[in-house]
């Protein structure tokens, strides 16, 4: 029995599908009710050490794909109850237990981004403009968390996922598909600067449930293939069969987006513009998967799919809603 954390987000559900088409018992650990057939529910709070202890005994491992995202919260601490605290309850989860694996979900911008010629592995440290984002310093300090008790604990197995920018389907907030969404059919788009490495979440999904017998302690970047952001919206008009005109914001303009973010919170208007959020969108995100696709088997989906199945998914629940 597996025990999975954040089986409703964009991530968690197809690390729940796999689970159940690989016929792997899984049982969720969630807030509401999940209806889907084949997993075992246990209602609780993912903050709660009992409801965890509940939810984790006769389990064999723990998939957490549980994490805050939201980029209006101003502060690191608005981030730590799911991003660092779960983490380290986790580890108290294992103790208690006997459980042996654990595989946590954090983010590749925990490592510093590298070149064309030279993109970042798993062992480059963190760095601008990550180390000034709130959501990235809560996710390195859960890192630092689990590589300290994995090295003291060499007979516990403790696997930090990296993932790059994930799209694909049962992306129901959406989270990811925000960004689609947003050029979506628009005859003109502004787009800022930087890129990202974008990469199908079935992917991710696939490593992660592979890691539940392959790989030791360690992190392993799940990253897939860079694409500039006007570039990514013209990908996107190609494949979604309509005609779109890009226009890339000078950097000195985005920079004055960040200024007025940063204002407007001064005067206690939460938004996502502050200015640790906007450098990152003049970034270019370049990253190796060589490890994950050696030890995991990490597949690389063309990110095209990954475009086709945001739509195909959220054509759908539209439709049903």
């Amino acid at each position: 029995m597996i025990l999975l954390l954040g089986a409703t987000g964009l991530l968690g559900r197809n690390v729940l599908q796999l689970l159940l088409e690989r016929g792997i018992p899984v049982r969720a650990l969630v807030r509401r009710d999940l209806p889907v057939e084949g997993v075992e529910v246990v209602r609780g709070s993912v903050l709660s050490r009992e409801d965890l202890l509940n939810a984790a005994r006769g389990c064999s491992a723990i998939i957490n794909c549980a994490g805050s995202t939201d980029m209006t919260l101003p502060r690191v601490g608005d981030f730590y109850p799911v991003n660092r605290d779960l983490p380290a309850m986790l580890l108290k989860v294992l103790e208690t237990t006997g459980i042996r694996t654990l595989i946590d979900t954090s983010t590749a911008n925990t490592i510093a981004s590298g070149t064309p010629e030279r993109p970042a592995t798993e062992q480059c440290s963190f760095g601008p403009p990550f180390d000034r984002s709130p959501y990235a310093l809560s996710k390195c300090e859960s890192e630092a968390l689990l590589l300290d008790y994995a090295q003291a604990h060499p007979e516990r197995r403790i696997l930090i996922m990296n993932p790059g920018f994930m799209l694909g389907g049962w992306d129901s907030k959406p989270s990811s598909g925000q960004l689609m969404l947003a050029g979506y059919r628009r005859p003109v788009m502004i787009a800022f600067s930087g890129g990202k490495s974008f990469l199908h979440v079935k992917d991710a999904a696939t490593a992660i449930v592979n890691a539940l017998d392959k790989g030791e302690s360690g992190r392993y970047l799940l990253t897939g293939r860079y694409i500039s952001l006007k570039d990514f919206y013209l990908l996107q008009a190609r494949v979604m069969g309509y005609r779109q005109k890009v226009w890339e914001l000078p950097d000195w303009l985005t920079l004055s987006i960040g200024r007025l973010g940063n204002l407007l919170l001064k005067l206690g208007i939460r938004n996502s513009f502050y200015w640790h959020n906007i450098r990152q969108m003049l970034w270019q995100e370049w990253y190796s998967c060589n490890k994950a696709r050696r030890v995991l088997d990490y597949p690389q989906t063309p990110v095209e799919q990954g475009i086709k199945d945001f739509f195909a998914y959220w054509k759908k629940s539209r439709s049903a809603s």
